[in-house]
């Protein structure tokens, strides 16, 4: 059915067989006049053309069936392909927040030993899991202390960032002042969490 339709575009368009395989050759009829070099995009464009069609005439034939038919846990309606990742409650992000923070701290041996590669991955993977912990427990605070921690969680965050471009340049000053800040942000904030 799709090679049927496809066809019928192709030959809606009147694109001759001589045309479709070289844009540049004019057909084998008789010329009066030499013959003009007819533009690439022109044989683009007509192809183009051809393969919307096709994609007009087929679009149809591809849609999902029913929602009746695709059963429950489908999409319902149109089509949605958003991504959508659960959030975490913040009784689950107070379970394991502390651990996620010590993993942060841990980066402090590979800073001694001037692992700068895996510092930089550690530090990564373990402020991910801790950013995520932190903004659903913050989420889930008064709103009158949300502002507070927020600003908290900035200066944290901004530390971990510094930190990561201090570890890539390998300024160990840098490095260790930054580590310092982030170990004094994290006191802050889990004196106003607990």
């Amino acid at each position: 059915m799709a090679l049927r339709l496809a066809v019928q575009a192709l030959s809606a368009t009147s694109l001759s067989p001589a045309e479709a395989t070289s844009p540049n050759k004019p057909p084998s009829s008789v010329q009066q006049h030499p013959p003009m070099p007819a533009p690439a995009t022109s044989s683009r464009r007509r192809l183009v053309t051809i393969a919307m069609a096709s994609a007009a005439l087929l679009a149809p034939q591809l849609l999902l069936p029913p929602a009746a038919a695709r059963g429950a846990g489908a999409f319902d309606g149109a089509l949605d392909l958003r991504i959508i990742i659960p959030e975490e409650s913040s009784e689950e992000a107070q379970a394991v927040v502390r651990t996620h923070a010590r993993n942060l701290l841990r980066v402090k041996r590979l800073i001694d030993a001037g692992a700068w590669r895996e510092l930089q991955a550690e530090l990564r993977a373990s402020a991910s899991n801790l950013k995520q912990d932190l903004y659903a427990i913050i989420q889930a605070t008064d709103p009158t202390r949300r502002a507070d921690l927020r600003r908290l969680y900035s200066d944290l965050f901004n530390s971990v960032t510094s930190l990561d471009y201090a570890a890539r340049d390998k300024d160990v000053p840098q490095v260790q002042e930054h580590y310092g800040n982030i170990v004094t942000a994290l006191d802050q904030i889990f004196s106003k969490i607990t």
